[in-house]
């Protein structure tokens, strides 16, 4: 049984164009401005905040979305890092099997950028107890943070950090 990473953080990735309960027709796959501001922003958050990440994860594209790898596009370049997006949304359980069932990630800092809509089940299956379920599909400016019991192999409903990005103009802190 491999041993687990030091830390998950979890982020959705950034806004996306248009209000999709509005208006589908400006639905894109791709970041809005905004959403593209917020990746450059997070690009220095994220190694400020909680140390540079080891590994980095993305949902794989599809036709509907990149937005996962457009989000963490910046921190990988800056930080010299691949993203390893093989795994579809619907897959986060492979993901979480990949991760805990590696020892190459035991004791590191694992950052992953996911669909707000399996978050909460991304969270479960890495072995944390999400702040929230769903996530509300309008928020998009949230870290969740797992960090595990040293020496655990099994984690199970580990607390989870929400933690408030504050990045751009009309981010929450609560």
């Amino acid at each position: 049984m491999a041993a687990v990473p030091k830390h998950i953080i979890i982020i959705r990735h950034g806004e996306k164009p248009g209000d999709p309960a509005v208006d589908s027709d400006t639905e894109s796959s791709d970041l809005s401005t905004r959403g593209y501001e917020r990746a450059g922003a997070l690009a220095a958050y994220i190694p400020a905040t909680f140390g540079k990440p080891d590994f980095l994860f993305a949902t794989q594209a599809s036709k509907k979305s990149n937005r996962p790898v457009e989000t963490i596009t910046p921190l990988a370049q800056a930080l010299g890092l691949a993203i390893d997006s093989k795994h579809a949304d619907i897959d986060f359980q492979k993901l979480a099997d990949d991760i805990l069932g590696n020892t190459k990630y035991a004791g590191k800092l694992i950052l992953i950028c996911w669909h707000h809509g399996k978050i909460p089940e991304l969270t479960y299956a890495v072995g944390g107890n999400p702040p929230q379920s769903p996530w509300p599909g309008t928020v998009f400016d949230r870290v969740w943070q797992i960090e595990y019991p040293e020496g655990s192999n099994a984690p199970k409903n580990i607390p989870v950090k929400n933690i408030p990005q504050m990045l751009l103009y009309g981010d929450t802190a609560t």
